[in-house]
């Protein structure tokens, strides 16, 4: 089958937005469902997207529709509710999901979209809302290699990386690990942080140390801006949502019978972190919520 024409995209907040402009910027039709944030969805349309009312209507109307929602129970309620994604399916439409899920659900999900005759690929993402409007995410995808080579093209307008991971499912468990280290290492770098200014180090000179070994990483270098520097534009991902992708995570290996004592502390930190009112700020203020969990500021 061609490349599609017509994408409808459900999701449009920090990481949907950008993706959106990239498709529209490189000429395909754009379809949008309506947001909570209507800045984001106003800006495609007068880029020259399309609004629909609900998820039946824009699958109905689009060749691939791409998800970039919160997590698998939303994913489940776009899908299935009245006006889903499977009200509105037809044969050959792709569902292409950017969300980071528990592979569980989303081999549900795929059953039921093939049942009807659409087709489901998982590709959820790396990277954060600056590379996003840049089109230059990473990709992570599971599901049959000839849907995915027919909408190459369409990924290819918001992704310079593309890995194949696997079958259908393949795509959302790779996420789930690479959320796990990246999330471990956030919450170690916290704590690092913390007992270095407590002890009374000089946190640029642990910077300089730190980026000239074998401890450094991406993540370090967010939350060491955060602390330093005062920058937490880096990692604009929500509290909340390392909560869930680490307990993601967690329900993954206890389905493979795997014990998991470092990645269930991880999910706590987060965990209460969420529960004492800081869910909808960023990772990199961890450090300010270890700092307070041992009475500093």
């Amino acid at each position: 089958m061609a490349t599609p024409k017509k994408i409808g995209l459900i999701g449009v907040g920090l990481m949907g937005h950008g993706i959106g402009s990239n498709i529209v910027a490189k000429g395909y039709e754009l379809g949008v469902m309506a947001h909570r944030n209507r800045k984001p969805v106003d800006d495609l349309i007068a880029k020259g997207a399309k609004e629909y009312k609900n998820p039946r209507d824009l699958t109905a109307a689009s060749d691939m529709v791409i998800t970039v929602v919160a997590n698998s129970p939303q994913m489940e309620e776009t899908v299935y509710r009245p006006d889903g994604i499977l009200a509105g399916l037809h044969a050959g439409v792709v569902i292409a999901d950017c969300t980071t899920a528990a592979p569980d659900s989303t081999a549900k999900i795929a059953a039921d979209i093939a049942a009807k005759g659409g087709r489901f690929v998982d590709t959820p993402m790396t990277r954060t809302p600056k590379e996003a409007a840049a089109g230059k995410l990473g990709l992570m995808t599971g599901g049959d290699p000839k849907t995915l080579a027919e909408i190459k093209p369409v990924l290819e307008c918001f992704s310079d990386l593309i890995i194949h991971c696997g079958p259908v499912g393949a795509g959302h468990t790779v996420k789930l690990v690479n959320n796990m280290l990246s999330l471990g290492y956030g919450m170690v770098t916290a704590e690092a942080i913390v007992a270095a200014k407590m002890a009374g180090v000089d946190l640029k000179a642990l910077r300089d140390v730190v980026s000239g070994g074998g401890a450094n990483s991406v993540m370090f270098q967010r939350l060491a801006a955060y602390a330093i520097d005062n920058d937490n534009t880096q990692l604009r991902f929500a509290i909340n949502n390392a909560r869930k992708d680490v307990r993601y995570f967690n329900h993954l290996c206890e389905g493979l019978g795997m014990a998991t004592p470092v990645a269930q502390a991880v999910h706590q930190a987060y965990a209460i972190a969420a529960n004492t009112g800081h869910g909808e700020d960023f990772v990199p203020t961890m450090v300010d919520v270890v700092a307070g969990w041992n009475g500093k500021k």
